[in-house]
């Protein structure tokens, strides 16, 4: 069974980071352990009032008592990093913890609709991109790609991409109708997505948790792209048949029967 290790934010109400990551890495069948990077009340998409407490130094207190313990993982995903200072320390947990022929996968949480986050800025992204560069595979949504690369357009943000990391993909972006971007076959491959109107909280960590643990299973990139994709639309369907108010998140695990049946073999 691998083991994973996920990298990301508790928040405590709206299904996203940590919470969507346990259940949708488990349904691929691997041992998940997580990493904190912060505390929070809700997610910041939507709600107000919120808490936030940063996890930096308890961090450093996990990894440590890790060590003895001789951890190593087949695959770390890193998401949400709340500060400067976390993207470099997980780098250092990259080199501590990753076997020597484990993947590493990094969703560079920025921002979204060409807009960073709240307290996220240029110099954030530049540091951001330094983290990408470790990465076996980076998963930017279309504003991601462009803020770290500074282009606008998107075929030449995927190029500059592609300088960066081995196997980039931009996990939703729209030029005459929606689509995957990915690296294949030595060039530039575009999957259409199927898509509906509107916003929907936390879509990004159920494509990057999915894809993550498909690649831990050693599925093929594209196979893994297309079993994803599927998962994320079925979800989207039924959250917006079922949730009157999406900033409480997807509703996504009567969908994960598509890992279990993929994977039941396997583990």
């Amino acid at each position: 069974m691998k083991r994973i290790l996920a990298i990301n934010d508790i928040s405590c109400v709206g299904k996203c980071s940590l919470t969507v990551a346990l259940p949708i890495l488990s349904a691929c069948g691997a041992t998940v352990d997580i990493l904190p990077t912060a505390l929070l009340s809700t997610h910041t998409g939507g709600f107000t009032g919120y808490t936030f407490l940063p996890l930096d130094e308890e961090m450093k207190k996990i990894c440590d008592h890790w060590e003895t313990l001789g951890l190593r993982y087949d695959l770390i995903v890193s998401g949400y990093l709340g500060s400067r200072s976390q993207i470099e320390f997980v780098k250092e947990v990259r080199r501590r913890f990753l076997k020597e022929d484990g993947v590493f996968i990094v969703d560079p949480v920025l921002g979204e609709n060409f807009k960073y986050y709240s307290g996220f800025d240029e110099r954030f992204a530049a540091d951001m991109g330094t983290l990408c560069a470790l990465a076996d595979y980076i998963l930017p949504n279309e504003t991601e790609a462009r803020f770290l690369t500074g282009e606008k357009e998107v075929s030449r943000a995927f190029e500059k991409l592609t300088a960066l990391c081995p196997h980039p993909v931009i996990t939703s972006a729209e030029e005459d109708g929606a689509f995957f971007l990915c690296y294949e076959d030595g060039g530039e491959r575009r999957m259409p997505l199927k898509k509906l109107e509107g916003s929907f909280h936390g879509a990004g960590d159920v494509f990057a948790s999915a894809f993550a643990g498909c690649i831990a299973n050693g599925m093929p990139q594209k196979d893994a792209l297309a079993l994803t994709a599927e998962l994320c639309y079925r979800a989207i369907v039924r959250t917006a048949r079922e949730v009157p108010d999406r900033k409480y998140g997807m509703n996504y695990e009567r969908e994960l029967y598509l890992l279990t049946d993929a994977f039941k073999e396997k583990n």
